[in-house]
């Protein structure tokens, strides 16, 4: 099968495109045959998901892409709630394939009206903003959501769901005509600006209270920002780092006497059981809403997967709002 591979060459990631024999499920896993894929920038980042080793580069190369959509081809021994041919979705390791391994306790049903691109871009980005917003971040209807980098995959999710939720939305972007793209998914209020300025506008939004609960897209250069604009006994999700930024300063005074709730969302360290609960929640509490078309994943670009690379430097380039689909067959 054909498969792209990733490897650091300075503080870029390198597409590589190799023949390399189809995977085997082990006990447990499904393997899939690949339809579609999506992009998603943490593991392009070289420090995060990637691993530069001097003199060692292609040492460290890894099969890319960490979601599709597909058909069961195989099953592993002790699998029994999925059958060869049934439509799924879900993280996995190496989805830049034409075929992938799943985890059976991650792969979730494609609902009848999605797409195969459709569906390659749910999983990674809603599951996250399901564990921010809903796991830890307890949105509740009414209260005030701030999105900063809305435009990015996980911001659109975010804006959608927190919508779903009954939240009122703030979200950031440097791009004027994305915050506007983006009012028809219900933003309440678009901040244009790419920087820790914003911290104003969310206070007169919001009447002075501040943001109930906060999604960090950005990364360092908005953290302490973030800090300022949180309501009193705010919740503060840190998802991603676009500057590049991983760490700043925390004003203690202000985490003490607003009582907040920091928090980080990441599947970096979780384990299998861990990972498995996130799906369960999500297929809950999300899905169904997905199912009937309530939300509708945000797709910005559809690249043939000889494209791949493209798709990459599209990403790279920050031009996109959504999500960036591979379509590996059809």
């Amino acid at each position: 099968m054909q498969a792209y591979w990733i490897r650091p060459q300075g503080a870029r990631p390198v597409l590589e495109l190799r023949e390399t024999p189809a995977p085997e499920p082990k006990a447990g896993q499904l393997l899939v045959r690949v339809h579609a894929t999506s992009l998603n920038r943490g593991e392009l980042i070289v420090r995060h998901g990637i691993h530069a080793v001097p003199g060692k580069p292609a040492a460290d190369a890894k099969p890319g892409g960490a979601e599709c959509a597909g058909e069961v081809a195989r099953v592993g021994s002790g699998v029994t709630t999925v059958n060869p041919g049934d439509r799924v979705m879900g993280r996995c390791a190496g989805g830049f394939a034409e075929y992938a391994l799943m985890d059976a306790r991650e792969a979730l049903p494609v609902p009848p009206r999605l797409s195969w691109e459709e569906a390659a871009a749910i999983p990674l980005a809603f599951m996250v903003v399901h564990d921010m917003l809903i796991a830890q971040g307890r949105l509740r209807a009414r209260e005030w959501l701030l999105v900063t980098g809305a435009s990015s995959g996980v911001g659109v999710a975010a804006v959608q769901v927190g919508k779903q939720l009954g939240a009122r939305v703030i979200g950031t972007s440097g791009s004027a005509a994305k915050l506007e793209r983006l009012k028809a998914l219900g933003l309440d209020v678009g901040v244009c600006t790419r920087g820790p300025d914003f911290v104003g506008a969310v206070m007169d939004a919001t009447g002075g209270k501040g943001a109930d609960l906060i999604v960090n897209n950005v990364g360092g250069t908005v953290f302490d920002a973030c800090m300022r604009a949180a309501a009193f006994q705010g919740r503060f999700a840190t998802v991603g780092y676009l500057d590049g930024v991983m760490r700043s300063e925390i004003d203690i005074e202000a985490l003490h006497t607003k009582r907040l709730h920091l928090f980080g969302v990441s599947n970096k360290l979780r384990d299998a059981a861990q990972r498995a609960e996130t799906v369960r929640g999500f297929a809950a509490d999300v899905l169904p809403a997905i199912a009937d078309g309530r939300i509708r994943p945000v797709i910005d670009r559809i690249y043939p997967f000889a494209d791949l690379p493209a798709a990459v430097a599209r990403m790279e380039a920050g031009d996109h709002l959504g999500k960036i689909v591979v379509r590996v067959r059809g």
